[in-house]
Parts: C-alpha cells; structure tokens; sequence
C-alpha cells in the first residue's frame, strides 16, 4: 500500500440506509486513515431515520449525510467498490476490488430489525479495515 489512504464506495439502491450505515462505521473506526463515499443507483430524499436511530445507539452521528447519486468517477477514484443489492447498477473497472455484501434492506423496517443489520455491517467494516489497513 502506498502513502495514499484507501478509499472506499459504498453502494445500495437509495443510499439511504445499509450504504450510509456502512460509511459511517468505517469513518468512526477508520478515523481518517481511509477515504470514505457512499452513493445510490436510485437514491432517496432522505436517509432512512431507522438507520440514523440505529447509529445513533452506537453514538455514531449519520443525520448530516445526504443520498447521493452514484458516478462513474466515484467508482473510478476509489480503491474498493462494495456493494450492497444494487446488483449490475455499478460501473466495472478492472483493478478495482468489488465486494458485494449481502444484507437485509432496513427500508420500512422498525429498530428491532435494523439493529442486526446494522451489527452486521460493523463486522463487515472491521474486517474491511483490517484488511486495508493490515
């Protein structure tokens, strides 16, 4: 790895809930040793308020991210692609690592639901992290 930090895509469908969840674990974990996007094949207007609410038990602060709309230059500029059941909606460029996590969509889910997804997103980041990071 060089002197250049890492960087990191996340993307889902709105970029409202698994994909913000992911960036900002790996923004609070990271501490700004890894570069950090998220964005959306289709995003929503708002972030998911579940998601803020889950986060916001880890006293992670998520409610100043918007959903972005997901470029081909953001793939192009960063180091991983992970991706999150937006399936073929993300741009292929080869030397790029792609991950696709297969996790549960907290739309329209309560607390009860959103809070293993959102564990389950930490584990994930860790390892990332643990793997970029060495």
């Amino acid at each position: 790895m060089t002197d250049q930090k890492p960087s990191v895509l996340f993307v889902c469908v709105h970029n409202a809930g698994r994909s913000q969840m992911a960036a900002g674990w790996l923004r609070h974990l990271a501490a700004g040793r890894v570069e950090v996007r998220s964005a959306g094949s289709m995003p929503a207007g708002q972030i998911n308020p579940v998601a803020v609410e889950a986060m916001r038990e880890e006293g992670i602060d998520i409610t100043a991210e918007q959903p972005k709309v997901l470029t081909t230059e953001a793939v192009q500029d960063s180091d991983v692609v992970i991706t999150m059941g937006c399936g073929d909606a993300c741009p292929f460029f080869p030397g790029k690592r792609y991950e696709d996590w297969k996790l549960d969509d907290p739309a329209g889910q309560g607390i009860e639901a959103v809070r293993p997804i959102r564990d389950d997103i930490k584990a994930r980041v860790e390892t990332l992290l643990a793997e970029l990071l060495g």
